[in-house]
């Protein structure tokens, strides 16, 4: 009977651990998202405002322009294109608002703590980002999710909350809209600290 056991114990932890690693189309969170990611001057609460107005303005003059893309493939290229616009439009915005800071737009890959928004959660990992770096960037940071574009509603009065969501798979809408981390999502962030 004992040597019967650690086998069906073996097959059956091994059926378990096989149900709950993440499809390849839930593991395709990390590929199928760009962050927003925004470094403020400093911690002083006129470069906090200041990042938080280059945001909103941000938002709003790209946000529209991604959402209609419908394709991460399409809106990686569109940010790229876009780069050398989105750094002189915040340098302008800067200046409007009386600062004398330079700012830079870069279009990386980053590592992103396990994040959790109102009506979702992104779990940690390496995604491509849109970084805007406002002066020496040596303050807290803003980020969100560009594409889709999850944080629209923030500068869009009209926006739904769950505005881009739609453009994710079923799969990938059920990993980050589940309220509790369940296995899958552990187990994909432990895949992705393991190939980091």
């Amino acid at each position: 009977m004992k040597k019967l056991f650690l086998p069906v114990f073996a097959l059956l932890f091994a059926s378990l651990i096989i149900a709950a690693m993440p499809t390849e189309a839930e593991a395709a969170i990390y590929t199928d998202t760009v962050r927003l990611h925004i470094l403020a001057a400093s911690d002083s609460e006129d470069d906090q405002r200041l990042k938080l107005e280059i945001r909103d303005e941000i938002l709003k003059k790209y946000g529209e322009a991604l959402k209609c893309e419908g394709d991460i493939n399409a809106a990686k290229i569109k940010i790229t294109e876009l780069l050398p616009e989105i750094q002189i439009f915040v340098q302008e915005k800067i200046k409007e608002r009386g600062y004398g800071y330079s700012a830079s737009a870069t279009l990386s890959e980053e590592w992103y703590d396990t994040r959790e928004y109102e009506d979702f959660t992104l779990p940690k990992g390496t995604y491509t980002s849109l970084r805007i770096i406002i002066g020496k960037g040596e303050g807290k940071n803003w980020w969100c999710v560009m594409f889709p574009p999850l944080c629209l509603d923030i500068a869009t009065e009209n926006a739904p909350k769950d505005d881009g969501i739609i453009d994710y798979t079923k799969e990938e809408i059920k990993l980050i809209t589940t309220k509790k981390y369940n296995v899958k999502f552990k187990i994909l962030e432990l895949l992705s600290d393991a190939f980091d």
